[in-house]
């Protein structure tokens, strides 16, 4: 590898934002998205995100696999599944969404989870294979009294505001 090309890998590998770094790549990201990952498959221009979309760290996106265990019989076997994280969505830290998969609008992918199958809109999806746990307004229900309305503090507010906080104030489980 020339020494100007290694610079440029080094580069939107290690330097440039997260976000940057996965439109590089070919990944279509809207809007107001955040996103932690840096790893991604070899087709990451299979992978649509949309408009205010956080996906936190430690997520893989996948868009193929299981090619080498039939290749034996059928040497140039690949199969290949766009995914699409529609709007506000949020995919919890070390969840692995699978090939095909449409995480629909405004849901929540719960920590850890792997998702095998679609996700429908405003569901709240969790465990391995995730399935639907509730949807949105049944988690908006059950956790709006321990909202304490922290977003947009700075690091250094928030910290010393949840310190601040009784016990009561925090989810419990």
């Amino acid at each position: 590898m020339n020494p100007f090309k290694f610079f440029l890998t080094i580069y939107w590998r290690y330097f440039a934002s997260p976000i940057n770094y996965a439109k590089h790549l070919g990944v279509k990201v809207g809007d107001y998205t955040t996103i932690s990952i840096r790893d991604w498959s070899s087709e990451p221009y299979l992978v649509v995100i949309g408009n205010h979309v956080q996906i936190t760290r430690c997520v893989s996106i996948h868009t193929h696999g299981g090619g080498n265990a039939v290749r034996k019989v059928i040497p140039d076997f690949d199969v290949f599944g766009k995914v699409t994280i529609e709007d506000w969505c949020y995919i919890g830290a070390y969840s692995q969404i699978m090939p095909g998969v449409t995480i629909g609008e405004g849901s929540l992918v719960a920590a850890g989870s792997i998702v095998t199958k679609s996700v429908p809109p405003h569901s709240v999806v969790g465990g391995n294979p995730a399935k639907i746990l509730c949807t949105i307004d049944d988690y908006i229900a059950r956790n709006e009294k321990f909202n304490v309305h922290s977003k947009g503090m700075s690091s250094a507010e928030k910290k010393k505001y949840l310190l601040s906080l009784d016990d009561s104030r925090f989810v419990k489980k």
